[in-house]
């Protein structure tokens, strides 16, 4: 039985060195696709390339830059590095993301700054660097991650709250602009989810935070992964994890001042009082 075609779109992939990133880019590595991780760290993309070269068609066909999404000339050169290796980008996944838990009181502006800086900035520099060969080309997809706190304000979360829910609206207004250019937007709002990062938000999360999101188990990244590259091949906008996901995604109205009500009851009763609300 004759083997398959590799698959030659090249996919570029910021966060692409470890937790979801690195969980997309093994799965295109399987499909023989032209892989671009962007990251950081150099010596953890040495180790993701390493470990993905097992799997890809070619130990050729995965490239690496270390670059910061947040500083915008030095990812546009990065991107464009990408580009000149493996050729015009047909898929972007912006996964590169930070996360620093703390009340808002106790976080420090610089830190909520890096957030937006990164998760928000990052992702519209990223686009920014693919779109306009998109739009020429009459073709590409953009897969935006955002995260489940991009869906309902979580206690402790203001800045990376703030800056997940504002991707929602980029992808949104980005949408109705690239869809008569043929180039697909997309967003998903993976749950907690089991990465290095993750183990060190835990150690940041304030305790009423840990109260109630304690009760949800965190997803494998590689089951993430897999939901995400669906929606990317399904053409979805919007791809969430999980019933509760679904229904803040679709009927947030509805839904938030149950959840909100919930929080409140359990925060409450774990510091010992109860909310003036609740009573």
């Amino acid at each position: 039985m004759p083997q398959a075609e590799p698959d030659m779109t090249h996919v570029i992939i910021t966060g692409g060195s470890s937790g979801i990133g690195l969980a997309i880019a093994s799965i295109y590595a399987g499909r023989g696709a032209r892989l671009s991780l962007i990251a950081r760290s150099a010596g953890m993309l040495d180790q993701a390339q390493h470990e993905l070269r097992a799997k890809a068609a070619s130990a050729s066909d995965i490239h690496t830059e270390a670059a910061d999404v947040a500083r915008k000339d030095e990812l546009e050169a990065a991107i464009a590095r990408c580009e000149a290796t493996f050729g015009p980008c047909g898929i972007l996944v912006t996964s590169a993301g930070i996360v620093e838990p703390g009340r808002f009181e106790d976080l420090a502006g610089d830190a909520f700054q890096r957030q937006m800086d990164t998760n928000f900035s990052g992702t519209v520099h990223a686009v920014r660097a693919v779109y306009p060969g998109m739009q020429q080309r009459r073709r590409g997809k953009i897969m935006m991650i955002s995260s489940g706190a991009g869906l309902l304000g979580i206690h402790g979360y203001s800045a990376y709250c703030a800056s997940k829910f504002a991707l929602h609206g980029f992808a949104q207004a980005l949408r109705s602009e690239a869809r008569p250019h043929g180039v697909d937007v997309s967003i998903c709002f993976p749950p907690d989810t089991q990465t290095p990062q993750f183990e060190r938000e835990l150690a940041l999360r304030p305790r009423e935070a840990a109260t109630v999101m304690g009760t949800v188990s965190p997803w494998p990244a590689d089951a993430v992964a897999r939901k995400v590259v669906a929606g990317i091949e399904g053409g979805r906008f919007e791809t969430y994890f999980g019933l509760t996901l679904f229904l803040l995604g679709r009927f947030g109205p509805a839904v938030r001042p149950v959840l909100n009500w919930w929080f409140d009851r359990a925060i409450a009763r774990s510091s010992g009082g109860v909310s003036k609300r609740g009573r």
